[in-house]
């Protein structure tokens, strides 16, 4: 396993959530994998939960974790080409990044849409140029596109407290002051179309996803008939796609409160996090039983875990 961007780069998706119970079952199996390699984490942007879960995966499996805040900790890169480097931006991201391979054995790269050109973001330049001239492993800690860990965990989460072979799993959009990008509900759409869940999408006008990713998902304009007899309920921000960048809504009528949740099958509540309380979420929602957000942000080690020994172990197969 040489990326992880999407769910097609784990394979068989039954046999990564296996391998996710093993790890959590017994994190710390897999140390002799991790010896003597080192992971470089590289943040365009900041972090929280992607930023400590990752390390944490790397000590788990005997890694040493470099970390390097781009904004802070280095110079400031540049990524386009032909540009005239006068300003301040002192190294081109085409000599820092097969540098950097050269200091470790994986490279997980947080980059988040600019809202520049939708061109840009969506053919992921700083991502791929990762790819491209690292000569290492590259994971994705979140693009401009897609946060395939955090997908794989939330698809973790789903299988651990689901309670029914098939649940209803519901993706609703919910207000916030910002414009966000599409990656989470990109990647969640992504994963759970492949899933064993039925999937539906709720969004106010103008804010449908990517087609590539809404393609044979279900669509319901109505939030409170997509609540009805959910069994999951997943709620995010995210700005036009079409209108890209733009918010269009700060509705509040789609925040996700107690009367939408008394629709559903007793539903779970799932976030990313960090979320904006009374914006996306009321605090009886989120503070409620149900909520599993806390439970969903710890299986971001398990994701993480589960893609780090992949790639060591293709390391490994390739020095035998």
């Amino acid at each position: 396993m040489k990326r992880f961007l999407t769910p097609a780069d784990l394979g068989d998706l039954r046999k990564a959530l296996e391998d996710a119970k093993s790890v959590k079952n017994n994190p710390y199996a897999d140390q002799a994998l991790g010896r003597n390699k080192t992971l470089l984490l590289i943040f365009f942007n900041s972090s929280l939960r992607t930023r400590l879960s990752s390390q944490r995966a790397g000590f788990n499996l005997g890694m040493n974790v470099i970390v390097l805040d781009i904004n802070n900790d280095g110079w400031k890169l540049e990524t386009e080409f032909g540009v005239v480097m006068d300003g301040d931006k002192p190294e081109h991201i085409r000599e820092a990044v097969p540098v950097m391979g050269q200091y470790c054995d994986i490279i997980g790269v947080r980059s988040f849409a600019r809202f520049e050109s939708k061109e840009d973001d969506y053919s992921e330049k700083i991502l791929n140029q990762f790819i491209e001239l690292s000569g290492k492993p590259v994971i994705s800690l979140e693009s401009a596109t897609r946060h395939p860990l955090q997908a794989f965990a939330d698809l973790i989460t789903i299988e651990e407290y689901k309670t029914k072979p098939r649940p209803k799993v519901v993706l609703t959009w919910a207000p916030h002051p910002r414009a966000l990008p599409q990656a989470v509900p990109n990647s969640f759409v992504e994963w759970m179309k492949i899933a064993d869940v039925d999937l539906v999408v709720t969004h106010p006008e103008g804010y449908d996803l990517a087609p590539e990713f809404m393609e044979g998902v279900t669509y319901e304009p109505n939030q409170q008939k997509a609540f009805e007899g959910a069994d999951f309920i997943y709620a995010k921000n995210w700005a036009s796609f079409n209108q890209y960048g733009q918010i269009l809504s700060k509705d509040r009528s789609w925040t996700v409160d107690e009367a939408k949740m008394a629709l559903t099958n007793n539903a779970k509540f799932m976030h990313c996090l960090p979320v904006r309380r009374n914006m996306i979420v009321t605090d009886g929602v989120i503070e409620s039983p149900n909520s599993i957000v806390v439970q969903e942000a710890a299986n971001r080690v398990v994701s993480a875990q589960v893609v780090l020994k992949r790639m060591l172990q293709t390391i490994a197969e390739a020095y035998d």
